[in-house]
């Protein structure tokens, strides 16, 4: 008998396997759901590891074996993230990965995505302030950009292949990837610091596209500072 087929009504392996998988990632969003709500009523310095793993009904090395540091409970909500960009590049932007990447950011403006800083939802507000007002948070949240640059510039190797490069196409790739994402986080800064300050969603949205097709058409077209003499 196969792992996928039953007999009798048994639960097959691949069954057991998905149902395993599917409560592991219950617990990943319930230990972090608990986490983030006791870090935003209390501060995160303030609340201990041992009173997030009590209010979520377990032991402290169950919750470390999830999450293996603090800050990463509150991280997790940008784990789905990490390798967003090197999945739109290696789908609709393998020809073009840059315009790709633009399109993407875009689209995520209009859907008032979070990850852009577009989003002025009480809520959305509440965690970003939490997550740029925490030093340890912020240095953190540099390690998830990291591994989104790694992704990335593993995607984009890919589409460097052949060419005459400097340095190689891993080099080019490294360097396009580290950019890319420092164009994305400062977008998203900019975009939170005026919600923040006490514009919406809505009110900021033209600029957020128009700094958008700014911070893309930088790296397309390279940078410059006034006239350049020769």
């Amino acid at each position: 008998m196969s792992e996928t087929t039953g007999a009798k009504g048994e639960t097959t392996g691949a069954a057991v396997d998905g149902l395993r998988e599917r409560k592991k990632r219950q617990t990943y969003e319930r230990l972090s759901e608990t986490a983030i709500a006791l870090f935003l009523e209390r501060g995160f310095e303030k609340v201990s590891v041992a009173e997030i793993a009590a209010a979520a009904d377990v032991s402290k090395p169950t919750l470390f074996r999830y999450f293996p540091a603090k800050e990463d409970l509150v991280l997790h909500r940008f784990a789905d993230h990490e390798d967003e960009a090197a999945r739109v590049v290696a789908g609709e932007g393998a020809g073009a990965p840059l315009e790709a990447l633009h399109r993407h950011f875009a689209d995520g403006l209009a859907r008032r995505d979070p990850v852009t800083g577009l989003n002025d939802d009480p809520r959305v507000l509440a965690f970003h302030g939490l997550l740029y007002g925490t030093p340890s948070l912020v240095a953190r949240a540099y390690a998830y950009q990291g591994r989104s640059e790694a992704v990335l510039a593993s995607a984009l190797t890919g589409a460097l292949m052949g060419a005459r490069l400097p340095g190689g196409p891993v080099v080019a790739a490294r360097l396009a990837a580290g950019q890319i994402v420092a164009v994305q986080r400062v977008l998203a800064e900019e975009n939170w610091r005026r919600i923040a300050a006490g514009e919406s969603a809505d009110g900021v949205y033209p600029d957020a596209v128009a700094a958008a097709e700014l911070g893309f058409g930088q790296l397309r077209d390279g940078l410059t500072f006034g006239p350049q003499v020769n």
